[in-house]
């Protein structure tokens, strides 16, 4: 039994992290920081926040280390043992949460991954989270890992589809936006059905129609302008409401 309790004081007693050890892991010999507790952006600026969590050791939390947090990120200076204290935390969330090395404890990487992932979600990495071939993975299975917590699942795979979201509505790139820009363009499995719009096409009342504004129309019409819902009945009304029968 004394063995025993020994063998489980060695990770305490040989990790330099101590008092909070969230957002870490054990890998044999230390207690060191995941990817997710400094893959968030502080609030304020990084030098600000060293300022008012400097480092005890001059070397802050990163991936893979085992620098000690200022004690401010968690507790109190006269704290004895250093307990955490829940001010000072939510402090340092709020504002540092990256120099604090307490970035899987913010609300977007703080929930629970699924059982069963296609991946280990303890060693994603930040290259991995921007990967056109990783995200959407990313964002179903292992959400805290990248900072998916608030986004339902779905998340863009190409990270730039916000630049410019004119593409959601660009005719011959539905299939683009389809696949890598659901989230941007409200295409998302769960919400497609929501965010589609019903065509507003003639029911046979109307005597005349809005001149087109655009000479492409009748290429559009081929490719699906008039149908598909990726265009709003006002578009095709403003666009191409002859070609498209749009009262």
């Amino acid at each position: 039994m004394l063995f025993i309790f020994s063998f489980l004081l060695v990770p305490f007693t040989n990790a330099v992290i101590s008092g909070d050890l969230n957002c870490t892991s054990y890998n044999g010999t230390a207690f060191v920081y995941t990817p997710a507790a400094v893959a968030c952006s502080n609030v304020i600026s990084d030098a600000s926040c060293q300022v008012l969590y400097a480092a005890p050791d001059t070397l802050y939390p990163a991936a893979g280390n085992d620098a000690e947090r200022a004690l401010a990120c968690y507790t109190t200076a006269t704290a004895t043992p250093a307990a955490v204290v829940s001010d000072m935390k939510t402090a340092a969330l709020a504002s540092c949460a990256k120099t604090c090395g307490l970035c899987c404890q913010t609300d977007d990487y703080s929930c629970a991954n699924v059982a069963f992932p296609r991946l280990n979600c303890a060693t994603i990495t930040a290259a991995q989270c921007n990967s056109v071939t990783w995200r959407t993975i990313i964002a179903a299975d292992c959400p805290s890992a990248c900072g998916f917590c608030n986004s339902g699942g779905c998340v863009d795979a190409v990270t730039n589809c916000a630049n410019d979201i004119s593409i959601c509505r660009t005719v011959g790139m539905e299939s683009f936006v389809s696949t890598y820009c659901q989230k941007t363009c409200g295409l998302c499995p769960s919400t497609t059905a929501g965010s589609s719009v019903t065509t507003t096409a003639s029911s046979g009342s109307c005597t005349s129609y809005i001149a087109d504004s655009s000479t492409s129309c009748t290429a559009w019409a081929a490719n699906g302008f008039c149908t598909n819902t990726f265009y709003t009945s006002a578009q095709r009304r403003s666009r191409c409401a002859t070609t498209c029968k749009i009262c």
